[in-house]
């Protein structure tokens, strides 16, 4: 059966890797076959991958947060827009993405789309 290393193992693995060790040492180290190490490796040619990061385009946390208390306080799409220096439209898909103007909570859409993960969040 076929092993899929985990997430902190392979950032071991590059880790390693750049300490020069070969693919038979740190395959004694994670408890892993050389050629497993090597098909990680070569993914990237010998690399290390670059960690996702979020498009500066997103909404961040914050933006979301003050388009909730902008809804709480009764203010028009236009006006929560140009606090934001965001397009209305962009606003206006927001809210409309997740349950429209009566429902729209920052905190409940945040959890549901996974921007907080492993009690971090991406604030801007």
């Amino acid at each position: 059966m076929k092993r899929k290393l985990p997430f902190e193992d392979k950032e071991t693995c590059w880790k390693l890797w750049r300490q020069g060790l070969g693919f038979s040492d740190i395959g004694r180290v994670l408890d892993a076959k050389p050629g497993s190490i090597f098909t990680i490796l070569r993914a990237n040619g010998g690399y290390s991958p670059k960690l996702p990061q979020r498009s500066q385009l997103n909404l961040s946390i914050n933006e979301r947060e003050e388009i909730s208390i902008g809804i709480a306080l009764g203010k028009s799409i236009r006006q929560i827009a140009k606090s934001l220096s965001r397009s209305p439209s962009t606003i206006s898909r927001e809210i409309a993405r997740h349950g429209g103007y009566r429902k729209y909570r920052a905190t409940n859409e945040m959890l549901q789309h996974g921007i907080m993960q492993n009690g971090q969040n991406n604030i801007n």
